[in-house]
């Protein structure tokens, strides 16, 4: 999944900006002379700190794709970073040197930054941001793995029978704010009898069946692509009370 890592990495260097790269681009691989160097991590807020630089790849994709996507408008951005990706490893090295030495010189002016910051910050500060950067960090990762999962087609977990009826009842409500409806929803529920119940129980039933047949599929394929780090240590079977968690 290197290539996947790859096309985060790049797409959120580029950002909204990264199509002007590509005004008045009139070669495939643009000169690395043409490079300018602009800390764009700067940062002055000394309750946060700065951003680090771009990886030398990172910083090479970001300037060509923008100019892969003018000539391939139709092609998808995982194939147009695979394209990049080859095109950088047969950049003859020297050429390669200009965006090593351009990253060696943003990363120590980053240290720089850092330094000074932690220089300027109280005890109290230095203990906030730590809990600050982990909190982000751990979000950042958790965000990551759902995107990675849901582009490598992970079933959606089965629904219980509550959030069966929730669903489906929510939508009906026609009066009041989200927090009114699903305030309604709620006791409508609650007085629900048992036999209507039963009806979004057996739903809710089916849908386990449902789920642990696509996984079982899905696990198959991503042990068939090397991606044994997914799989869970054990599956239980739906007609259990419990499913394990993942």
């Amino acid at each position: 999944m290197a290539l996947l890592r790859g096309v985060w990495g790049v797409l959120s260097a580029l950002g909204k900006s990264g199509a002007d790269l590509c005004a008045g681009c009139g070669s495939r691989l643009r000169s690395p002379f043409s490079f300018a160097y602009v800390p764009r991590w700067y940062s002055s807020n000394l309750t946060g700190y700065p951003k680090k630089p771009m990886t030398s790849y990172v910083r090479f994709s970001k300037e060509q794709l923008p100019l892969f996507k003018a000539q391939n408008p139709d092609a998808k951005n995982s194939e147009l970073i695979k394209k990049i990706a080859e095109l950088w490893r047969e950049l003859p090295d020297s050429e390669k040197k200009i965006y090593e030495d351009a990253y060696r010189a943003d990363w120590q002016a980053y240290k720089e930054e850092i330094n000074r910051i932690q220089e300027q910050l109280t005890p109290s500060q230095v203990v906030s941001l730590e809990k600050e950067i982990m909190q982000k960090r751990l979000k950042k990762k958790a965000l990551i793995k759902k995107r990675e999962l849901t582009m490598l087609g992970k079933p959606k977990r089965p629904r219980s029978a509550y959030n069966i009826f929730i669903a489906e009842r929510f939508q009906e409500a026609k009066d009041g704010t989200s927090q009114v409806k699903l305030k309604t929803v709620n006791e409508n529920w609650k007085n629900l009898s048992s036999s209507q119940k039963q009806v979004y129980i057996q739903l809710a039933k089916d849908d386990k069946i449902r789920y642990y047949n696509e996984m079982k599929s899905w696990e198959e394929q991503m042990v068939e692509v090397g991606r044994d780090d997914l799989i869970r240590r054990k599956m239980k079977h739906p007609a259990k009370n419990d499913t394990e968690e993942y």
